[in-house]
């Protein structure tokens, strides 16, 4: 089994599994992190249908890990990967937190917990490419983005644990 960062990668970020009532605040980051980083998705959903979305649905059916850094008194949530068997469904991290190393080890739990996994990316983003890539995921098919509800050109990627022979 693969081992995993520790809970604190760094003296400011921690890692813990997201609790229902982490859903909300959830539910803001994805919509804050996909208007900075993906702008030309349309938007196609309020931030009260996000929410019922986040807390209904994502927070049922997945296994979600948030990362926290210290805001005053309390913490910050700045990033957030939701994954179930065999997927990642999201994977997000606040762009002031880009480059620290918090997506990685966000996916490092999704990895850890499957031999296999799968996911979407849009085409257009590049640079979610080049990071999954670069953690041993592999392009599987592309598509038009007549499937999706964005309408959006995406790619299917897919990682699996090497098993090396003993």
């Amino acid at each position: 089994m693969r081992t995993l960062p520790p809970a604190t990668t760094r003296d400011t970020v921690r890692f813990r599994q997201a609790a229902a009532g982490d859903s909300g605040t959830v539910a803001r980051l994805h919509r804050a992190t996909v208007r900075a980083c993906l702008p030309f998705l349309p938007d196609l959903h309020t931030a009260e249908e996000d929410s019922a979305y986040f807390r209904d649905r994502l927070f049922r059916d997945c296994t979600v890990w948030v990362a926290e850094v210290p805001a005053g008194r309390a913490a910050s949530i700045v990033g957030y990967c939701a994954f179930r068997p065999d997927w990642v469904d999201h994977l997000f991290v606040d762009p002031a937190h880009h480059g620290e190393g918090i997506g990685g080890a966000l996916l490092d739990r999704a990895m850890a917990a499957n031999d296999r996994l799968m996911l979407w990316v849009f085409q257009r983003n590049a640079a979610a490419i080049s990071f999954y890539v670069a953690r041993g995921f592999r392009l599987v098919r592309t598509t038009d983005g007549s499937d999706n509800e964005e309408g959006e050109p995406d790619a299917l990627y897919a990682w699996s644990r090497s098993r090396k022979a003993p």
